[in-house]
């Protein structure tokens, strides 16, 4: 019965890896090798300009942040509270996935090519951004937080890490450093690595091991989950009603079509990091069960 319960959550997490890399490949298609991606894109960026000088004391914060020391801090915080929990494979995992995630997205970065359009000239000279660097520290030191964290305090980590993750991506947004699709190809990144992560821990865990029902995140999972489908289903609709006015410049467009672009883009964001932080906490009780004994 347990190894039958372990080959179905094996199956899924492939099915989670599969599906969330297919999905960054069709957002890097769309919105790299598209005409109209690029250009939903830079309305968005464009639009960060309304009500910036409000918000750039924070984001400049949150964004500087996050550097390589602050990131090998994170990682060696997580790493020890898997240790102190007497679990060696979980504090690996982890760091693994920190390291994937991170290491990936600047290999990619760095090999995708993007062509020019003539959408966006001012940053044509800059070549590709996707994925975003910041936003997956984030979004992978987040995920990484739930996988280590003792079960009471799942719940609570998975929500203030998926925060943390989304105004993460939404500053990078806010202060022109990203475009909307680099932040979003950068949680679906983390979400394949964690997915795989996953695969590891189910591997090599131990025979004692006991998946309790009661561990399960069910509501919380369920919450997090919706919350993000409605900003997503929000960030469509709002791209949907621009997709109309694609055939004018981004420097035609008038305020409420930047505005649209820019609030409908912060949302499709924060939406992809709920429902990527929702599928880890409804199978880290699988991935991290209990020890008999």
């Amino acid at each position: 019965m347990r190894e039958t319960a372990r080959g179905w959550t094996a199956v899924w997490l492939v099915v989670l890896a599969l599906a969330q890399t297919a999905a960054f490949a069709l957002v890097w298609r769309f919105a790299v090798h598209t005409e109209l991606g690029q250009w939903l894109d830079t309305v968005a960026l464009t639009g960060n300009q309304i009500g910036q000088d409000r918000i750039d004391g924070p984001v400049d914060t949150l964004l500087n942040a996050m550097s390589v020391v602050s990131l090998l801090v994170a990682t060696a915080v997580i790493g020890f509270i898997a240790l102190i929990r007497g679990r060696k494979a979980l504090a690996v995992t982890a760091t693994l996935l920190i390291a994937g995630a991170n290491v990936s997205t600047q290999l990619l970065k760095h090999y995708l090519a993007r062509p020019d359009f003539g959408v966006d000239p001012e940053r044509a000279a800059a070549g590709n951004s996707l994925p975003s660097g910041h936003t997956a520290v984030a979004a992978s030191v987040a995920i990484a937080l739930v996988l280590v964290l003792p079960r009471k305090l799942r719940p609570a980590g998975a929500f203030l890490g998926a925060a943390y993750a989304a105004a993460a991506g939404v500053a990078t947004l806010s202060a022109g450093w990203h475009r909307p699709s680099d932040a979003v190809a950068a949680y679906l990144l983390v979400g394949a690595w964690a997915a795989t992560a996953g695969l590891v821990l189910l591997l090599f865990q131990r025979e004692q091991a006991v998946v309790e029902p009661e561990d399960a995140h069910r509501p919380a999972a369920v919450v997090l989950g919706v919350a993000g489908a409605v900003a997503l289903l929000a960030c469509v609709l709002a791209l949907s009603w621009l997709v109309d006015r694609s055939s004018l410049a981004v420097d035609e467009l008038t305020r409420r079509p930047l505005f649209v672009g820019y609030a409908g883009s912060a949302a499709g964001i924060a939406g992809t990091i709920a429902v990527v932080a929702a599928l880890v906490l409804a199978v880290v009780h699988r991935l991290v069960p209990r020890w008999k004994g």
